[in-house]
């Protein structure tokens, strides 16, 4: 009698702990997540962009919820879109970015020249606009990362960056 309990208890604790191995949990996506759910292209204001998956970050939460931005070429577009839409930006969650609420939803983003980060509808309309920091320590700046900080994140481009907080 005491073989089959000890039995069902190591039974019941493996299952607990596979049930517990198989949840997400809060993290910043590794390259092969990336690779796995960045799309390739990504419609914005009336054309496609491929998308630079070399320059792709993004984080899932423990619910299993993703942000996700990358970089995008958009030679083929306007000058005045160009100077303003650099990437896109994908997300499950509500978002406060530099203050402003974001709902989920697919957007472009850009780091504008007279110091704000920009959030548009994949129409090009100016949904949010914030000042970015500059981080002048950073030793070696990349196109675009994304780093851990308390309970949000530092979306940077360069030196550039902005905070981001999941509501």
């Amino acid at each position: 009698m005491k073989t089959i309990r000890l039995s069902i208890l190591i039974v019941l604790a493996l299952t607990a702990a596979a049930a517990v191995a198989q949840q997400a949990t809060k993290h910043v996506l590794s390259r092969e997540e990336l690779d796995k759910a960045t799309p390739t292209e990504f419609f914005f204001r009336g054309q496609k962009a491929p998308v630079q998956l070399r320059n792709g970050v993004g984080f899932q939460l423990a619910d299993s919820k993703m942000t996700l931005a990358a970089l995008v070429d958009a030679s083929g577009y306007a000058t005045s879109v160009q100077q303003k839409y650099q990437g896109m930006l994908i997300t499950e969650n509500k978002l406060n970015i530099g203050g402003t609420d974001l709902t989920p939803g697919e957007y472009g983003f850009g780091f504008t020249a007279d110091g704000n980060f920009v959030v548009m509808d994949v129409a090009n309309n100016d949904l949010l606009s914030t000042a970015f920091q500059t981080d002048h320590e950073m030793k070696r700046p990349v196109p675009l990362k994304l780093i851990e900080d308390g309970d949000g994140y530092k979306l940077y481009e360069g030196r550039k960056w902005v905070s981001i907080k999941v509501q």
